[in-house]
C-alpha cells in the first residue's frame, strides 16, 4: 500500500501525473484543483484502490481532502472517478459547506452527479464530513521559494501555522526561514 509520495512531476494531463520519485514514475490522480508545473516537486498523500484489473493512486495536497475521498467513496452510488471530481469541481470548503448545510444543487455541479446522487451524498455524509482548519494560506512565491530550499509542503505548513507573514516577500521569507531553523 503507497500512502505517500514526494517527486518530481514529468506529467501533466489535467490532473492525472506522473510523479518521478527516485526515477520510478508513478501515475497518481490528483485530487486538487492545483495543477502543479512540469519540473515542480510536490508531495502528495495517496489513497491506493486495488481493482481485480488494476492498482490506481489517487493524490492529496491535504489529509482532509484525502479523508473526505474516502467518505464519498463510502456512499453507494459514488465511485472514484465522482469522488474525484467532486474534489476537482468544488474547494474542500465549498464541498463541506454544501454537505453540512444539505445544499443539493450545488453538490448536483459536480460533473456526473445527479440530483438522485448530490441527494444521497448529503444524506449520508451530512454531520459527518468535519471541516479543514482554516490555516493561512501561504503566498505561492514565497512557498516556491522555501521548496526550491529543500523544505516540505508539510514542515512550510507546521512552521507557519498561527503566524501572520508581512506583507514584504524579503521580510516573509526571513521570518519563515528563522520560523524552519527552529523546527
Amino acid at each position: 500500500m503507497i500512502g505517500w509520495l514526494a517527486g518530481q512531476v514529468r506529467r501533466n494531463d489535467r490532473g492525472t501525473l506522473v510523479l518521478d520519485v527516485g526515477g520510478v514514475g508513478y501515475l497518481v490522480h490528483l485530487g486538487s484543483q492545483v495543477s502543479p508545473g512540469l519540473g515542480q516537486g510536490l508531495e502528495v498523500l495517496v489513497r491506493t484502490l486495488v481493482r481485480e484489473d488494476s492498482i490506481m493512486l489517487y493524490g492529496f495536497l491535504q489529509a482532509e481532502e484525502r479523508d473526505l475521498f474516502d467518505q464519498l467513496l463510502a456512499t453507494p452510488g459514488v465511485g472514484p472517478s465522482t469522488a474525484l471530481a467532486a474534489l476537482r469541481t468544488l474547494s474542500l470548503d465549498e464541498l463541506v459547506r454544501a454537505i453540512e448545510e444539505g445544499d443539493v444543487k450545488v453538490v448536483a455541479t459536480i460533473p456526473g452527479v445527479g440530483a438522485k446522487t448530490a441527494s444521497r451524498i448529503v444524506l449520508e455524509l451530512r454531520g459527518k464530513v468535519v471541516a479543514p482548519p482554516q490555516a493561512p494560506r501561504v503566498p505561492r512565491d514565497l512557498d516556491e521559494a522555501l521548496r526550491s530550499l529543500g523544505y516540505s509542503a508539510g514542515e512550510i505548513r507546521d512552521a507557519l501555522a498561527e503566524v501572520e507573514l508581512p506583507d514584504d516577500e524579503a521580510t516573509a521569507l526571513k521570518l519563515a526561514l528563522s520560523r524552519l531553523g527552529r523546527s
